[in-house]
């Protein structure tokens, strides 16, 4: 492939590449094209490696892999005008396949056509510190590169390279690594649009907090939002406000139900952090999105964030158990599952709780042992723009309009006391 030539406006491959696009996005392709041509040097002629990664935010092995990629491998440093129109035709409005093919060999960074754990992390690392621009932080626990492992645990490597010492990826563990980290996806998906244009994959929700909190017990990391936010709709990754955490406010279910009822749609996250004696994960997560902050009705579920636990990223619809005065049901939230035999399940009380495989999430026992004792417990509320005006809020009848408050009387078996 280092052979390759540059193709030309004759070319069949660039002929083919422009009917991808319309007349007004070729001539704006050809303005940028001229731009960085501008700046590379070489009589305007053709872009330039350190010009194209630095527009593009693109450093290191990862932006060398990427500029090796559309310049079609040709080792020559030179990017054409038709280069990049050939490169965005596959690599943007190209079939979902040859995307996913157009990525698959991006994660190659070393080019020696294998996918190794090495060449997961360097990219990983990519995205944290010059994509993402997550710093470490020198008062956590754990560091940057825990995190990375964290998401490559994630990953499979069923192939045995004869020549290496690694085994590598094939394209079914990509596939299947794609699905489990869909934020990561829409990121390596669209590195050829300008940082500035707002990336898809690229947001991290604010995380809001009381100034009052020390940031150090905050168990929820930017990494950990960024990667929740790729399951999510681009409205819900906005700001995320701390609403309950139980080293601040108390194990107190009757005080998380208050701190989290409110007139905003809910992301309920409880974060657990338990004794190795019965758990050797730090940080175990239940996510229920899309939802009410009275419905708790289960959007997605990403129990763990620790070693292979981050594959469990599932879309599901299951409502999660709240029960006040049932002897048949147990009191508190279960996610997945079913009675007495949760995927996860919290007491009311805040002071135990069970984890079970589970098939509505296709999850594991998250935890060596069934009995878990949560230590932490964290609640993080997505707050979200009105979408409907003054008038259309009145609307319907007062049981209609306050169906939020009729849910929260279901769960302490009062509701039909106002009817």
């Amino acid at each position: 492939m280092g052979n390759a030539q540059s193709p030309s406006n004759n070319d069949p491959r660039y002929v083919s590449a422009a009917r991808a696009f319309t007349q007004k996005e070729l001539e704006d392709l050809r303005s940028l094209f001229n731009h960085l041509a501008a700046q590379s040097q070489n009589n305007a002629k053709c872009i330039s490696p350190p010009v194209f990664q630095s527009y593009f935010g693109l450093h290191g092995p990862l932006g060398e892999r990427m500029f090796d990629l559309v310049t079609q491998e040709r080792k020559d440093q030179r990017l054409t005008f038709e280069d990049l129109v050939v490169a965005k035709a596959t690599y943007e409005k190209g079939t979902k396949d040859e995307i996913e093919e157009f990525i698959f060999r991006l994660l190659d960074v070393s080019g020696d056509n294998f996918i190794t754990r090495s060449d997961l992390k360097i990219v990983m690392i990519a995205i944290f510190n010059n994509i993402l621009c997550i710093k470490d932080s020198q008062d956590r626990s754990s560091s940057h590169e825990d995190i990375v492992n964290i998401f490559l645990n994630a990953a499979k490597f069923s192939m045995h390279n004869e020549g290496g010492t690694e085994e590598t990826m094939s394209f079914e563990d990509f596939r299947n690594w794609c699905t489990h980290l869909p934020s990561v996806k829409k990121l390596l998906g669209s590195l050829l649009l300008p940082p500035g244009s707002g990336r898809p994959g690229s947001q991290i929700p604010k995380l809001l907090t009381s100034t009052a909190i020390d940031s150090n017990i905050i168990l929820l990391r930017k990494e950990y939002a960024w990667h929740i936010g790729g399951a999510l709709s681009q409205h819900d990754l906005e700001d995320w406000k701390l609403l309950y955490h139980s080293s601040v406010n108390g194990l107190s279910f009757n005080t998380f139900l208050g701190n989290i009822s409110g007139d905003f749609e809910l992301l309920g996250l409880f974060t657990i952090t338990t004794s190795p004696v019965y758990l050797n994960i730090e940080v175990l997560q239940a996510l229920c999105a899309g939802c009410t902050a009275t419905s708790f009705s289960a959007f997605n579920a990403v129990y763990s964030l620790e070693s292979v636990h981050l594959r469990y990223l599932k879309y599901c619809k299951h409502s999660c158990a709240i029960n006040f005065t049932s002897e048949d049901i147990p009191n508190g939230i279960g996610f997945g599952g079913r009675v007495n035999h949760f995927g996860l399940f919290v007491s009311a009380n805040f002071d135990q709780g069970h984890t079970f495989s589970c098939t509505t999430f296709g999850s594991p026992c998250l935890s060596k042992t069934n009995r878990i004792l949560p230590e932490v417990i964290e609640c993080w509320g997505v707050t979200q723009v009105a979408t409907q005006d003054k008038h259309d809020a009145v609307k319907g009848t007062v049981l209609e309009r306050f169906k939020e408050d009729r849910n929260m009387l279901k769960m302490v078996g009062l509701a039909n006391s106002s009817e």
